[in-house]
């Protein structure tokens, strides 16, 4: 994935829907790292068919261009254009950060991947968040083309699906609070969000952080927490693995402040037919799921559980390592058999249900009810795999498996 290394300053990626948010946090890193320089293309211009490109620092713009669309489409046109303006800033020198500005509905992985593909180090990733508005952008089942926020003429994806893989994707979130025009942030909201990703470093940015850096600041005693943060190293390799459903570190059982979290785990598979007709009901149960299934009729593929906004994305994600031959597991990366060798099972291998739910209200008993409710029942499991494989299954609809 890592092209040749090139001398260059070290590279954070800023990414978020919240615009406002994300905003500050660039400022703040403007003002806590001196000299550093931000990236900036601006998809909103997109339907002119070009991509505005802006390199600023804290006094102001330094440069301004535009970039072609490739193949109509935009992020496209980013991905060709941030190695190369990378690559200048490197020639120019005296740059300790560079700072990317992802425009709202870029992904931090995508660009993390074309940025160390092209030799830079990625030292971190940030993706900004106001607390309050986390709720309403994880109940937002709104296509980002209805708001003006398509990467692409093709791109079919969700606010909602968006915010979730921007949010859970960084190890670190910049939280900006009492932002002019944003309601207040109360403990649901922060609680919500620790409970979605509770692993992440949280680094507060106050609403101070929008105002630029004096001309000629004094260095620091110390880096600030987000200066430290941007500089602390990022792994891009782990952190896709981290995102894979077979060794996704999942959210953990929570419940405080009306928000929780349910963690499901069985070793019975689903009854497809029963599942599929429960799927509305429990994509709309909580603001957040995510996770991996097994379904009775596919017992050799590991499914992918992913929903957000009342809309439900279902796919198959390679193979369980217990359906591969022995000599195949060498081909499988090292971080996937760790974490298979931890949920083995003697009799089913790392075939499991491990469904996480996280929201406010959530109706804990009822939910894990239903989910209870589409596993095989005992004479059904007794049947045996040549029984469950002529199981009438409606996710041939969904599944190309």
């Amino acid at each position: 994935m890592n092209g040749p290394e090139r001398p260059g300053p070290p590279v954070v990626i800023v990414g978020g829907l919240h615009a406002e948010a994300r905003r500050a946090t660039v400022a703040r890193l403007l003002a806590d790292v001196p000299g550093s320089v931000v990236l900036h293309h601006d998809l909103a211009t997109a339907t002119a068919g070009t991509v505005v490109r802006t390199v600023r620092d804290a006094t102001g713009v330094l440069s301004a261009g535009e970039a072609p669309l490739v193949n109509d489409c935009a992020c496209c046109a980013l991905r060709e254009d941030l190695v190369p303006e990378l690559v200048r800033l490197a020639e120019a020198g005296g740059t300790p950060l560079a700072v990317v500005e992802l425009w709202d509905s870029v992904e931090p992985k995508a660009m993390a991947e074309v940025v160390t593909a092209g030799g830079f180090t990625v030292t971190g990733v940030i993706t900004a968040v106001d607390p309050a508005l986390v709720l309403p952008y994880l109940g937002n089942g709104d296509d980002l083309a209805e708001g003006g926020l398509a990467a692409a003429a093709t791109d079919q994806r969700t606010v909602a699906d968006t915010f979730a893989r921007q949010l859970e994707y960084a190890p670190v979130l910049a939280l900006a609070e009492s932002l002019p025009g944003s309601p207040e942030a109360n403990d649901e909201d922060r609680e919500l969000l620790a409970q979605l990703h509770p692993t992440a470093l949280k680094v507060p940015v106050g609403p101070g952080a929008a105002i630029a850096a004096p001309a000629a600041p004094a260095a620091p005693a110390r880096p600030s927490a987000l200066a430290r943060a941007a500089l602390a190293g990022f792994d891009v390799e782990a952190a896709a693995a981290a995102q894979h459903p077979a060794c996704a570190l999942l959210p953990a059982e929570a419940d405080a402040h009306g928000v929780t979290t349910l963690v499901w785990h069985r070793r019975r598979p689903f009854h497809p037919g029963r599942l599929y007709a429960a799927l509305e009901d429990l994509t709309c149960a909580a603001a957040r799921s995510r996770g991996r299934f097994w379904l009775a009729d596919k017992a050799d593929t590991l499914l992918h559980w992913d929903a957000a906004g009342g809309a439900l994305c279902v796919e198959g994600a390679g193979p369980w390592l217990a359906s591969l031959p022995d000599a195949a597991w060498d081909l499988v990366p090292p971080v996937r058999r760790a974490a298979a060798a931890l949920d083995w099972h003697p009799e089913h291998g790392d075939r499991c249900q491990h469904l996480v739910f996280t929201s406010p209200g959530l109706d804990r008993d009822g939910l894990a009810r239903l989910l209870e409710s589409c596993l095989l029942t005992d004479a059904e499991y007794a049947a045996g795999r040549a029984a469950w494989e002529r199981l009438p299954s409606g996710f041939d609809t969904l599944l190309e498996v």
